[in-house]
């Protein structure tokens, strides 16, 4: 049965202990979950969105799927390179993740937006700290989180670009749940 952290295969990279190794995965793994619940998120998005701007956010969405879920492919062989066993049954990924279900079903565009902008400032700080882990004992993991980050980043302007006002004004401003950055967004919309 799987176990929340990755199993270690007794090796690891060469200039790596196995202790640092094993900190390294645990930190790669979390980034696995937080990933690929992300993918899964942006695909549960994708299928219940509606409204006037329907398409545009549908479409918008679909390359951030393919993205994300690579991201978690490099994760996973990052962490079989480093001599680990990435964990990737949903079973062991919702029972080490600390965040619940996204909250939004069938919704219009905006609610979604705004949702997702505070669904993507969490995985983003959370992957800027994975750097800073990383960068303590490999650099080929922390520059491939890096990476990755770049892209969320981008992603997420797209995300903010349609709740944010001519003004500068972000529609979501100073929101930290999904439901209360869902209900901002729509209102600022009306």
């Amino acid at each position: 049965m799987p176990t929340n952290t990755p199993r270690r295969g007794g090796y690891t990279v060469p200039g790596m202990d196995e202790a640092q190794a094993a900190g390294l995965t645990a930190v790669l793994q979390e980034r696995l979950t937080a990933l690929t619940d992300l993918h899964l998120t942006l695909k549960h998005v994708h299928w219940n969105v509606v409204g006037p701007h329907f398409i545009a956010v549908h479409e918008m969405l679909d390359p951030q799927v393919e993205d994300v879920r690579a991201m978690t492919d490099e994760i996973a062989e990052r962490i079989a390179t480093l001599g680990g066993s990435p964990v990737g049954t949903i079973g062991a990924m919702v029972s080490q993740r600390s965040w619940e279900d996204y909250s939004l079903g069938r919704a219009v565009t905006t609610e979604h937006l705004g949702a997702l902008d505070v669904v993507y400032q969490g995985v983003i700080a959370d992957q800027r700290e994975a750097i800073e882990k990383a960068g303590e004992v490999d650099p080929v993991s922390e520059d491939m989180l890096i990476g990755q980050a770049a892209k969320l980043e981008l992603f997420h302007w797209f995300v903010r670009a349609h709740l944010e006002s001519s003004s500068g004004q972000l529609a979501t401003a100073g929101e930290t749940s999904e439901q209360g950055a869902a209900d901002a967004a729509a209102a600022a919309e009306r």
